[in-house]
């Protein structure tokens, strides 16, 4: 006879037997006991968790005929039948192999008739979502309203490849993922059946790499088993499976953080010998730093599935070091992994990735360099400017030095030339005549302070900044002024963020320009300037000019007369064409549309 595999002889035969799904196996039994089986079961889950098992055995416990019964009897006739795979009236089909519209017609054809030696029939369609659209279509109606004799029981593990008319005609069960700890438990069981004594650290191996499936588990436990050795050792199962120690993956994480590039190096080595794809080996080294962090939050032990043994492992490693850490090792792990998928060599990327990780504890953040910057310009103390390191102290003291006030420079020569002036020239009374030795005129001393004042071309001070003789001079501010010639478009710009009708009454003037301590704003048709002329608005105008342009300006408004601009031949004057084209409807409402602005206007020959 030949070998039966692990996975096919321990399959469950009863509800007891089965692995995990306590809520599915109680709902199956109650509804079993109650009559309340539903025509359609649906049986959804991961590869391995017990779909087509649960699906025999409820075939089994309904045409059991010593039931109704929690479990099926496992000794009448039918039970026998179909424990064997000999019974006539159970038909299994394989979604992916019969998908098509014809079988399904088969199939109704098929459930036309009574059973043949049983209670009834069922139908189990495993991998269902395999079907075609054609194929789920023709049986939809058989699906909703079956004969009283068909039970029909499908099993995927895509869920979402099914259509929802068919979703809705079953009774779903969600199967979850067999926990490590009632895996671990059933492998140990079944090991001590066969005589084979297997260590902790190698069950918990094969119960990591099984990942929640009871099947991938048996098949991995029969690979071990045909190692042939009585006494299973971690190391038995990591040289058959080809996986690396945990050991191994333990001391690479605790070299990542603790910043010891060697040992780092030397167990990525000690990887590579092991003949270990890579992928994997990221996957579990990443494990690793999601479970540390996992340690370091309250109440998220559970949702780890490993052994108590190597939780404690974990809790010390964390408790070492802080969640900030251990959160950006893990981000720069993760850039490094997925830089090296697509890299010729994965195995210097990883390297590479390896001493950013190391070195990223020598990284200062930015917001500690802004507080030492603060401290060191305040004047810090001897420590902090160790911290800061000498190049970067001298850089600082020099700024601190740029910010402290300098006191004005005065020319030498300027400053004795006045204290001479100024020592020989007598103190003259007010109102007394000054001679003059060159040409023998007598000025008086208002006559000679007027003649020092400049020309009448250039433009004085405004009145509110002149003082008297008498008092003292107020400071002269100089701060950076802008043109009203150059800058004028940003200054609408400036304006429009505060007022959108004042910006665009400024757009419609003719021609800006500064004279003096004046800005002129020159309108054609005076409606184009109402609204600014009044006191609030040219109020508010003003504060913005002196705000932008930071000059001591006043404004005017200059109103043309419009019909002086006309042509001798009776055209349009080129000024008078711009404005109507800058107040065309068309234009407005094209702006307006697209929330935009009138940039240049050209009339010349060239652009007609």
């Amino acid at each position: 006879m030949s070998y039966l595999v692990l996975a096919r002889k321990a399959r469950p035969q009863t509800f007891d037997e089965v692995v995990g799904q306590r809520p599915v196996v109680k709902t199956l039994q109650n509804s079993i006991l109650r009559d309340r089986v539903a025509h359609a079961i649906l049986f959804s889950g991961v590869r391995g968790v017990g779909k087509t098992t649960l699906a025999r055995i409820m075939a089994k416990a309904i045409n059991c005929e010593n039931g109704p019964a929690q479990n099926p009897c496992n000794t009448c006739k039918s039970c026998l039948a179909i424990t064997a795979g000999a019974s006539l009236d159970l038909i299994e089909i394989d979604g992916a192999s019969n998908r098509g519209i014809q079988e399904i017609r088969e199939l109704k054809e098929k459930i036309r008739f009574l059973p043949t030696s049983s209670k009834y029939k069922i139908i189990i369609i495993d991998e269902v979502h395999m079907l075609t659209t054609e194929a789920f279509n023709a049986l939809l109606k058989t699906l909703e309203e079956p004969p009283a004799h068909v039970f029909f029981m499908f099993a995927t593990t895509e869920l979402h490849k099914i259509p929802i008319t068919i979703l809705s005609r079953c009774q779903r069960y969600e199967l979850k993922r067999v926990a490590p700890v009632e895996l671990g438990r059933h492998l140990r069981n079944l090991a001590e059946v066969d005589g084979v004594q297997i260590e902790q650290g190698a069950l918990d191996l094969i119960v990591r790499e099984a990942d929640g499936s009871v099947r991938d588990g048996l098949s991995l436990l029969d690979q071990v088993f045909s190692f042939g050795e009585k006494e299973i050792s971690t190391d038995d199962v990591i040289q058959v499976l080809g996986l690396v120690s945990r050991e191994v993956i333990l001391k690479l994480t605790r070299a990542l953080l603790e910043n010891d590039p060697g040992t780092a190096f030397q167990a990525l080595d000690e990887t590579f010998s092991y003949g270990m794809d890579l992928k994997r080996f990221t996957a579990d080294l990443l494990g690793c730093f999601r479970a540390l962090i996992l340690c370091k939050i309250k109440g998220c032990d559970e949702l780890l599935d490993i052994s108590q043994q190597e939780l404690a492992l974990f809790q010390e490693l964390a408790d070492n070091h802080s969640t900030q850490t251990l959160h950006m090792k893990l981000t720069l792990l993760m850039q490094g992994v997925e830089e090296m998928r697509y890299s010729g060599q994965p195995r210097l990327a990883m390297e590479t990735t390896f001493l950013k990780i190391i070195q990223s504890d020598e990284v200062v953040p930015i917001a500690t360099l802004l507080s030492r910057l603060d401290t060191l310009l305040a004047g810090g103390s001897q420590q902090d400017k160790s911290q800061m390191g000498d190049e970067t102290s001298e850089f600082v003291s020099s700024i601190a030095k740029k910010k402290q006030p300098q006191p004005p420079v005065v020319d030498k020569k300027t400053e004795s030339k006045q204290i001479v002036e100024t020592s020989q020239q007598p103190e003259i009374p007010a109102g007394s005549s000054v001679p003059l030795a060159s040409t023998g005129q007598v000025k008086t001393k208002q006559e000679a302070f007027e003649e020092e004042s400049p020309p009448d071309d250039t433009p004085s001070s405004p009145p509110e900044l002149m003082n008297s003789p008498d008092e003292n001079p107020a400071p002269r501010i100089e701060p950076h002024q802008r043109s009203v010639r150059r800058d004028w478009m940003d200054f609408i710009t400036y304006v429009r963020d505060r007022s959108v009708w004042m910006a665009q009454d400024l757009q419609r003037a003719d021609s800006v320009k500064e004279q003096g301590y004046e800005l002129l704003l020159e309108y054609a048709d005076p409606a184009n300037c109402t609204l600014l002329r009044k006191d609030d608005t040219k109020k508010k105008l003003t504060e913005f000019v002196l705000d932008f342009f930071q000059k001591e300006l006043s404004l005017r408004f200059v109103l043309r007369d419009q019909n002086s601009e006309a042509a001798p031949d009776g055209s349009d004057s080129p000024l008078k064409e711009r404005h109507l084209l800058a107040n065309d409807p068309l234009v407005l409402m094209t702006a307006e549309i697209f929330n935009g602005q009138i940039g240049d206007i050209r009339v010349g020959p060239r652009f007609r």
